[in-house]
């Protein structure tokens, strides 16, 4: 226990870091550093690390790959492979025992339990193999302090104390929780369109403060797609900016969900809710106090997570 409070003190100290701002005061400056930064930083997370590393949705060219990488180093979240690569395990896991943060072992424990816990700070290259085969990815993984290091730096430089404390450490936090947030929330509250085989929901809050990823269930329903926001009226900046940069030639090959994709499995045209299924049988299992209800509740759970094999088999061959 100790140990693992160790290790976690410098993630948990962070978190109060912008207290200081007391002793060092809010600049202008400081502030709009701040803003600018966690819009950027977003973006080459959403953007970068989750819609390309994760998903390959869009192609991009080696140098603007790279530049992708460095870009959402500076988030803290790690490097680029690690986290694409235990995105890949919660999509191939969606709330099963080896998703690394499910929902149905306690919303915080999807939202920051999973990162305290020590668990998966392995970096498993095999999960990644496409990206990992690049040296100067593999170089930026390995030294993921880099990005955040200059840029807290440059924020010192930029703005003084105000701009350490303020522009960097208290954009850096609200960055990070916005992003755990898709994890977390977006599991939680909301709205589901389609009966994926996971518990993601579609909440137009999460969108806002993610700069587009809180179209959740449509994500897992279609993840190949570089737009979340499957309709004009959902809100994807992310996508938006993905659009611009398709016009300059920096990003290839967007790619979005066909509008059969877009028609299919609705929950309201009477699909099977597979994911609500599954939750719920496995809680009833679990809190059966009847020992005649328990083994045919189990049993129908295993019947849900056998159709929800299936389910990510033909959703895989599709995209």
């Amino acid at each position: 226990m100790l140990t693992r409070v160790g290790r976690n003190a410098p993630f948990i100290g962070v978190q109060f870091i912008p207290l200081l701002a007391i002793f060092t005061g809010v600049s202008r400056t400081a502030v709009v550093l701040a803003v600018g930064l966690w819009v950027a930083r977003m973006f080459f997370i959403t953007a970068g690390y989750h819609r390309y590393f994760a998903h390959r949705s869009f192609r991009l060219g080696r140098v603007a790959q790279f530049g992708f990488a460095l870009g959402g180093l500076t988030a803290a979240q790690k490097g680029p492979l690690w986290w694409a690569g235990n995105h890949r395990d919660h999509h191939r896991f969606a709330d099963t025992e080896n998703d690394p943060h499910s929902p149905q072992q306690g919303f915080w424990w999807s939202h920051i339990g999973w990162i305290l816990s020590g668990q998966f700070n392995e970096k498993k290259y095999d999960r990644i193999p496409d990206f990992a085969k690049y040296p100067e990815l593999r170089f930026l993984d390995k030294h993921d302090w880099i990005g955040p290091w200059a840029l807290a730096v440059a924020c010192y430089l930029i703005a003084g104390w105000s701009g350490l404390v303020i522009g960097f450490f208290a954009s850096t936090v609200a960055l990070w929780h916005t992003t755990f947030m898709v994890n977390s929330v977006a599991h939680v509250f909301g709205r589901r369109r389609y009966g994926s085989d996971d518990t993601s929901r579609n909440s137009f809050l999460v969108a806002v403060f993610t700069m587009g990823e809180g179209w959740h269930n449509n994500h897992h329903h279609y993840p190949a797609s570089a737009r979340q926001g499957f309709f004009w009226w959902e809100f994807d900046p992310t996508y938006y900016l993905l659009r611009a940069l398709s016009f300059v030639g920096v990003v290839r090959d967007l790619r979005r969900p066909p509008q059969a994709v877009k028609g299919s499995a609705r929950i309201r045209f009477g699909h099977l809710d597979l994911g609500m299924l599954r939750l719920h049988l496995n809680r009833a299992a679990k809190t059966a106090r009847d020992d005649a209800l328990v083994v045919p509740l189990r049993d129908l759970a295993a019947r849900a997570e056998a159709l929800a094999k299936q389910a990510r088999q033909s959703e895989r061959a599709s995209a």
